[in-house]
């Protein structure tokens, strides 16, 4: 049977303390004390402990003390308890000597069962005592309480030892940092914490654990633009989601369109809130490297659906006279991202058309310092203040123009970006 270890608050009251050694049994106590006052000099609750003699009152108001130390009316013998002194007040050095007697009895009864009581001592020592042990799923928290029969205190005689419930706050804590998670799209990270997590006791914190790995999961394909594996999750929780999470299910289903058009309409929005998501993370190179795939995309979705031209395959009466478009070593003509606007503003007459006639310089501009990224042809690395400027300029200039001609295949609006807190 493995040992027991008990942690426990010392204050003005012996029969509590009394009372937990003698219901739980413990093989070793670690005691956590208030020393002498630091400006009175009076002493603490470690007299309770170390005093010799009969140094502890049976009653308050009794004269003089009547009874010995709580070892010795417990029958504890020296080498069975520890004790560990704080200031009474002091949130901090209380939460620091309570972390070091978990990782004493962590340390020195590594098999053991390690039971922390909150009861005794100061406000101060029980909250410190408290929030140690919360961060501790080894450690059980335990109180002594019983009926009273005022707001004072329970009688001596009538109290007991009992399990304090803590599973919900316990699991609140330990879920909080993978919550955060989100609020920097690293879904992949919130999910990956979630699997290590031991699922909770009681079937509806079971269920919200789940549910918030399952929401991580399907957040984390749709990041990596999968989009399928993202709508399969999301539907399996549908009647669960909130408002907003059931408008980006709407997205996805036209994100996964059997029809390609309206397929790869949506997918280029879905790209550029990638891209800003990246930004987010100061990721810039790789927000760039997006909206360059962003801007190439678009022209050879409207060269597609507007003129039924693939550039990765031009057919030579297509080409424009004056534009220069070669053959590939295999006689194929293709274009690139700027020979695809060419053919855009010499081929078609709408938004798209009228955007590259404007924006034609800026665009270059903004070319110029994609390629030179490391994720291009360069070795330079891109600036935020340069982002900045091009997301700027997409924001004011190209996404009206791809909502112009997006509208008539059901877009009507920059979609929402995926969610930053749970």
């Amino acid at each position: 049977m493995p040992q027991t270890t008990l942690i426990c608050t010392v204050g003005g009251s012996h029969a509590p303390l009394v009372t937990a050694i003698t219901t739980l049994r413990p093989d070793h106590v670690y005691f956590i004390c208030s020393g002498n006052d630091p400006g009175t000099g009076k002493p603490g609750s470690a007299v309770q402990i170390t005093g010799k003699g009969n140094c502890i009152k049976a009653q308050h108001s009794d004269d003089k003390p009547t009874l010995p130390n709580i070892p010795s009316q417990t029958g504890l013998a020296d080498h069975q308890f520890t004790v560990l002194e704080t200031l009474a007040d002091d949130l901090d050095a209380i939460y620091n000597v309570s972390q070091q007697a978990i990782a004493q009895a962590l340390n020195n009864f590594p098999d053991c069962r390690i039971l922390a009581d909150y009861t005794g001592g100061t406000k101060s020592m029980s909250a410190g005592l408290v929030v140690a042990a919360l961060e501790h799923k080894a450690v059980e928290l335990h109180l002594i309480t019983g009926n009273r029969s005022d707001l004072i205190k329970v009688k001596d005689g009538y109290q007991s030892s009992q399990t304090a419930n803590i599973e919900t706050m316990r699991f609140e804590r330990q879920i909080e940092p993978y919550l955060t998670t989100w609020q920097r799209y690293a879904y992949s990270e919130a999910e990956a914490g979630l699997n290590k997590l031991q699922l909770p006791r009681t079937a509806e914190l079971r269920g919200r654990q789940l549910l918030l790995r399952d929401l991580s999961r399907a957040y984390a394909a749709w990041d990596n633009f999968n989009h399928e594996a993202a709508k399969a999750i999301l539907q399996n929780y549908a009647p669960k989601l909130t408002d907003a999470q059931k408008e980006g299910l709407g997205y996805l289903k036209r994100l996964t369109d059997e029809n390609p058009q309206k397929r790869e309409a949506a997918q280029l929005f879905d790209l550029y809130l990638n891209a800003l998501r990246r930004a987010e993370q100061g990721r810039y190179d790789d927000a760039v490297a997006r909206c360059y795939r962003l801007l190439e995309w678009s022209a050879q979705w409207i060269l597609q659906v507007q003129c039924g031209i693939k550039t990765a395959n031009i057919p030579a009466e297509a080409i424009p006279a004056g534009l220069d478009i070669t053959p590939n070593r295999d006689g194929v003509y293709q274009a690139g991202l700027f020979a695809a606007w060419q053919l855009i503003k010499l081929k078609t007459n709408g938004a798209a058309a009228q955007f590259i006639s404007q924006q034609e310089q800026p665009l270059l501009h903004y070319l110029q310092i994609r390629n030179l990224s490391i994720l291009a042809h360069g070795f330079e690395t891109i600036k935020q203040s340069d982002w900045q400027a091009f997301q700027a300029w997409l924001a004011q200039s190209f996404i009206p123009l791809l909502l112009a001609e997006t509208k008539k295949h059901g877009i009507n609006g920059l979609p929402a970006q995926l969610p930053d807190h749970y």
